[in-house]
C-alpha cells in the first residue's frame, strides 16, 4: 500500500528512508507483465510530459506547538496570496485550504527540471485542546503563515448579577 507524500515531500522531491529500503514483493509472472507495461506507460508519460500530473490536493507540512495561552500552527505558503488561502476552524480542529498559481508561459520542452508544486493544497488538523474559533489570529510574513489559536481558559468563571424584572 503506497504512502500519501507530504506537501513538502512533493515540494522537494524527498524520498522518505522507510519508501527507499522497502522489502521487494513477490508478483507472479501474470502480475509481472502487468506492472512491466504500467511502468512503460509511466515512463512514456513522464518522456512526453516530464512530470505526471496529479488531480489530488497536495497536503501541507505544519508545526504545531503550544505556548500557555495559545495553540499555535505554523506551515510554509510562500507564492500564495493571502486572499488564496481559506481558514475554517472549529473548536477541536482547524482546515488550511489554499492554491498556488502558476503565471508563466513557458513550453514544456524549454524546462530541464520542473519540481515546484502548482495547484490545490490544504490539511485538516485535530487540535490537542479545545479553542475560541472566535479567537485567532492569522498572519504570514515571508512565506511563513503562523496561526495563533486561543486556548479555552475551562478554570475562567464569570459571576453574573440577577436583575429583576
Amino acid at each position: 500500500m503506497e504512502k500519501k507524500r507530504s506537501f513538502w515531500d512533493r515540494l522537494t522531491g524527498n524520498v522518505r528512508e522507510e519508501d527507499e529500503h522497502e522489502e521487494p514483493k513477490k508478483v507472479t509472472l501474470s502480475a509481472h507483465r502487468g506492472l512491466k507495461e504500467k511502468k512503460q506507460d509511466k515512463q512514456e508519460k513522464q518522456e512526453n510530459n516530464w512530470i505526471e500530473e496529479e488531480n489530488e490536493e497536495a497536503e501541507l507540512a505544519v508545526d504545531v506547538y503550544q505556548t500557555p495561552t495559545d495553540i499555535v500552527v505554523q506551515t510554509f505558503v510562500a507564492g500564495v496570496k493571502p486572499e488564496d488561502l481559506e481558514l475554517s476552524i472549529a473548536r477541536d480542529m482547524i482546515t488550511i485550504h489554499g492554491k498556488r498559481e502558476e503565471h508563466r508561459n513557458i513550453d514544456e520542452e524549454n524546462y530541464f527540471t520542473k519540481e515546484l508544486y502548482w495547484g490545490r493544497f490544504s490539511r485538516t488538523l485535530s487540535l490537542p485542546l479545545e479553542i475560541e474559533p472566535e479567537e485567532v489570529e492569522a498572519t504570514e510574513k515571508h512565506g511563513l503563515l503562523t496561526i495563533r489559536l486561543q486556548k479555552v481558559d475551562k478554570d475562567k468563571t464569570n459571576n453574573i448579577k440577577v436583575k429583576s424584572l
